[in-house]
């Protein structure tokens, strides 16, 4: 206090601030910000005993602050009212951004540090006589987790249900705070912001790298059109500046209210997550699920976890981001334009890049390319064809491979399922499609404003080119059955016949007693395994290498505990490799 009071009698012009949370991911950019203005002593209060330095501030304006006595330390815990009361007394304005590395699942504690350190703040404030109080809210305490929020301005009202605890107590913070306005002295107001991201960031961007590292953030969750406002943290240091200038000029306009603060350019929540992800070298997202089916597993898992005693994962963080993926939360910031002068001074654009630096420590290795996910073919995709059936197969559009799901289903359930012959059946779909057609075909060209298009005569046809590339193909794989004929008739590989007549029987038994289920499970393996495996590809990999090499060290033991003479024989029969290009030949019995 002694040092201010230096200062301040030094300066007539400079004035004391505190920034409650000021170690915080929002607190540390606006500490920057103010002391850049010059104008400033600046108290930074918070939970830690003693104020750590991280490596990266040891030559930093804030340093250089501390060493010159324009900016001090104050270990504050907001449940202790004289703490607080010893950090704001003879400041003018105090700024309180309170602690957003809370878990959700300690009501109690987040209760007692959200809405009990308001009022804690508040009454510090008036009896210290503070005359401004400008609390950092979010644009969460208006949103349910479910409605769309489209161009919303300050007249939106708290929602009946939150979308969890930790927006539900900072709406009664912000309620409090905002109550408190012209009481003892003291103006108050609260600023939105939504969707903060940039240096320095705990929550969203570590959380996207995270998802991108476990493999998760291929996912969309919802259509991936939903809209939504971003805002880079220095325009929120900026924002609380500006409102607490215009707190001290325009109060009547100003004090007692909230306003929303964005970057004034919204963008597709899921264009933003590409942009961040593609910049650190991961995988932009492309797989596209439907929220509603999210959210239900997330809750299976979650009573899962409870029912056994213990919580592995912080649901609501996970919830919370599902809505922000799927709804849309845009908002409009005329209010904090007109009445605090606010307006950004790093574009979205710029705030992304900056970002993306900060974090180059969480980046993938940059050998790697930023598109080659995209470019470069799965092993799936590669396994089939890369073709048709792969897109299909792996979902790349999920209208299109339901579609063909479900008329599989339909035929399957048509040939095999309704108690009649093949045959029959055959001839009923026939008969079925050749009335359908003949109805389509004497419809009229409109019915009731419906224009009825015509089937032209090249829906029916094959071009030579697929005709040729199908008969290439039986032809490929002809000559390759007959190959592998031949060299089983020379009678010198008595493996590879006990292998294909096995093989055969197998196929016998399964056609003869379980043909209606192999089918039915290879139609359901098709449509679910190539898009597992590509989903999960290292660690299928994996698992597999690990099985082999298991089976492997099972083989030496077996070979070291058989004896001599028969690992002698076993060891003789090792495939090697035909050096003229053939299949691999078979060593005899030496």
């Amino acid at each position: 206090m002694e040092v201010d009071d230096r200062l301040a009698e030094l300066n007539p012009k400079t004035r004391t601030c505190v920034v409650l949370g000021g170690r915080g991911f929002l607190g540390r950019s606006l500490v920057l910000k103010l002391l850049e203005l010059g104008k400033w002593i600046v108290r930074i209060a918070d939970s830690a005993q003693s104020l750590q330095l991280d490596p990266s501030e040891s030559d930093s304006s804030l340093s250089h602050a501390i060493s010159k006595g324009r900016a001090s330390y104050h270990c504050v815990d907001v449940r202790n009212r004289s703490l607080i009361l010893k950090a704001v007394e003879g400041s003018s304005v105090v700024f309180y951004m309170d602690d957003a590395d809370l878990r959700a699942h300690d009501f109690y504690l987040c209760y007692m540090i959200i809405v009990q350190g308001a009022k804690n703040v508040i009454n510090a404030c008036r009896d210290g006589k503070v005359r401004r109080l400008i609390y950092s809210s979010s644009a969460d305490v208006i949103f349910n987790g479910s409605c769309d929020i489209n161009n919303g301005d300050e007249s939106l009202r708290y929602p009946g249900k939150f979308e969890n605890i930790l927006s539900d107590l900072k709406a009664q913070a912000e309620a409090l705070i905002l109550h408190a306005n012209d009481i003892d002295g003291l103006l108050t107001c609260a600023i939105r912001p939504c969707n903060v991201f940039g240096p320095g960031d705990t929550h969203l961007v570590p959380y996207l790298v995270n998802l991108a590292k476990s493999g998760w953030a291929k996912f969309i969750i919802g259509n991936g059109e939903n809209m939504s406002d971003f805002t880079y943290v220095e325009n929120v240091s900026h924002a609380h500046i500006c409102a607490e200038e215009a707190l001290d000029f325009r109060t009547s306009s100003v004090a007692g209210k909230a306003f929303f603060i964005t970057n004034l350019d919204p963008m597709k929540f899921w264009d933003f997550v590409s942009h961040i992800l593609e910049g650190l070298g991961y995988q932009r997202p492309f797989i596209k699920l439907p929220a509603r089916m999210v959210l239900d597993v997330f809750m299976f898992i979650k009573r899962m976890h409870e029912k056994f005693g213990f919580i592995r994962y912080n649901h609501s963080l996970l919830v919370h981001y599902v809505h922000l993926g799927s709804c849309s939360r845009t908002f409009n910031c005329n209010a904090a334009q007109k009445h605090i002068g606010y307006s950004p001074i790093v574009s979205l654009q710029e705030g992304i890049a900056l970002t993306i630096g900060s974090f180059s420590h969480l980046a993938k290795d940059m050998s790697f390319s930023r598109c080659s996910d995209l470019d470069e073919p799965s092993k799936a995709d590669k396994l089939l064809g890369s073709g048709k059936v792969a897109e299909v197969l792996l979902w790349r559009d999920e209208r299109k491979s339901f579609t063909y799901f479900i008329a599989l289903v339909l035929l399957f359930y048509w040939f095999f399922l309704c108690g009649r012959t093949f045959v029959t059946s055959a001839a009923y779909l026939l008969l079925l499609l050749s009335f359908i057609l003949y109805g389509y075909g004497i419809l009229p060209p409109n019915i009731y404003g419906f224009t009825v298009k015509r089937l032209s005569s090249s829906c029916f046809e094959t071009s030579e080119m697929v005709v040729k590339d199908s008969i290439q193909n039986i032809v490929h794989f002809w000559n390759g059955g007959m190959y592998f004929i031949r060299s089983v008739a020379h009678g010198q590989d008595w493996k590879v016949f006990l292998k294909v007549v096995a093989s055969i029987y197998f196929l016998k038994l399964i056609l003869s007693q379980f043909v209606t289920t192999f089918i039915g499970m290879a139609l359901v393996f098709a449509f679910t395994a190539f898009f597992v495996y590509e989903q999960y590809e290292p660690e299928i990999d994996g698992l597999a290498k690990h099985l082999i090499n298991s089976i492997k060290g099972s083989a030496e033991l077996l070979t070291r505990i058989l004896p001599p003479s028969a690992a002698s024989f076993l060891c003789s029969y090792e495939p090697s490799i035909n050096r003229t290009g053939g299949p691999p030949t078979v060593k005899g019995p030496k």
